[in-house]
């Protein structure tokens, strides 16, 4: 089999977030690691941490086509045998055209195919191979996707410095006086939750040392004007590729509920998620329905005015306090969560890939 040509469509930038690049970052790495070529295909705004995360793995990052005719033209002028598309904004067409075209195509979902019409559909949510009436009608068993499902955790793509971070058995949280608290919500934190959760944490009044990744410069100055209580440090941080480092070493870790919890899963961190964005909720709701990570409720509940947003944001506290002071509470969580996500997932994709790409080529 000669070299596979992959292309991997996803943009990035302060509107859209990060997620949908580093999801496709984790299986470019895959990919490059079995003697793929790989390129991706989008729009990074803003991101200089994110180009040079692209360009320290020597994969070029090309304009993005949008429509299902320029999708078509950029697979053949480059030659792709594959493209993964991972976006909610591309014309759903795509996928189908590509297929008509000659061209393997993966489509990355969260719940929903768009109507896409791909030969390989992959939801890595927690929960998403069982059937669950309601939003995923139709597409719990694959029921209705003209090709193959990959669901579930199992599947959850991540990046070589998680993988390579994961420890051999789940932590054991210890009791700590001042504990270290990580807070992050995304590569640029779109819907500014840093800021929020921050006031919610310092309102826990427990003792804590709190590093915050702040994605942009105008939320770096809201987490500078929060004074923090008695014992209580908050030390914001830009974005850093040493984030899989501060996770471990962090005795609890507020997110959201993005593709970040298969990180934190995966590396065994007690986790307290925030549901930030509508397209979140069902994974968020799994994830806290099964005790993989603590809920503290969705952001508009927290930003809320008048007596429901108080007593959302006391109810999150209280939480957090539980979780602060309680080393077994968050052992709970962390052996959960560690045993979920066991970072091959993006091995059993790519191998998918591979063999459906075999197979074509035998029968062709």
């Amino acid at each position: 089999m000669s070299t596979l040509r992959v292309g991997l469509r996803c943009d990035a930038g302060p509107r859209r977030g990060v997620g949908h690049l580093v999801r496709c970052l984790a299986l470019a790495e895959e990919f490059l690691a079995r003697g793929a070529d790989v390129t991706v295909f989008g729009t990074v705004e803003r991101l200089d941490w994110a180009t040079a995360e692209l360009a320290a793995r020597g994969i070029p990052l090309l304009p993005g086509p949008d429509s299902a005719a320029e999708l078509v033209e950029a697979a053949r002028r480059h030659h792709l045998d594959v493209l993964v598309l991972d976006s909610y904004e591309l014309d759903p067409a795509g996928a189908g055209a590509l297929r008509a075209a000659g061209v393997y195509t993966l489509a990355i979902i969260d719940g929903d195919s768009r109507g896409q019409v791909a030969d390989l559909y992959l939801d890595q949510n927690f929960g998403a191979e069982l059937p669950d009436p309601g939003a995923e009608a139709g597409l719990g068993a694959g029921a209705g996707l003209p090709g193959r499902l990959l669901a579930g955790s199992g599947y959850a793509l991540l990046r070589d410095t998680v993988i390579s971070a994961r420890p051999p058995v789940a932590p054991p949280a210890t009791a700590v006086g001042r504990p270290r608290v990580l807070a992050f919500f995304g590569g640029t934190d779109a819907v500014g939750a840093a800021p929020v959760l921050t006031r919610v944490l310092v309102a826990t009044g427990h003792p804590m040392d709190l590093t915050v990744i702040v994605g942009r410069p105008e939320i770096e100055a809201e987490v500078e004007d929060v004074t923090p209580g008695r014992g209580q440090i908050i030390r914001p941080v830009p974005p850093t590729t040493s984030l899989p480092a501060l996770i471990t070493e962090a005795d609890l870790v507020v997110s959201a509920a993005g593709t970040s919890t298969w990180e934190l899963c995966c590396l065994g961190a007690p986790t307290a998620l925030v549901c930030v964005v509508d397209n979140q909720r069902e994974s968020y709701t799994r994830v806290v329905r099964h005790g993989l990570a603590a809920g503290l409720g969705e952001l508009p509940e927290l930003t809320a005015g008048g007596v429901a947003g108080r007593a959302a944001r006391a109810t999150a506290a209280r939480t957090l306090h539980g979780l602060l002071s309680s080393p077994q509470r968050r052992t709970t969580l962390a052996t959960r969560a560690w045993s979920t996500v066991d970072g091959q997932g993006r091995a059993r994709v790519v191998d998918a890939v591979f063999d459906a790409v075999r197979a074509a080529a035998v029968t062709g």
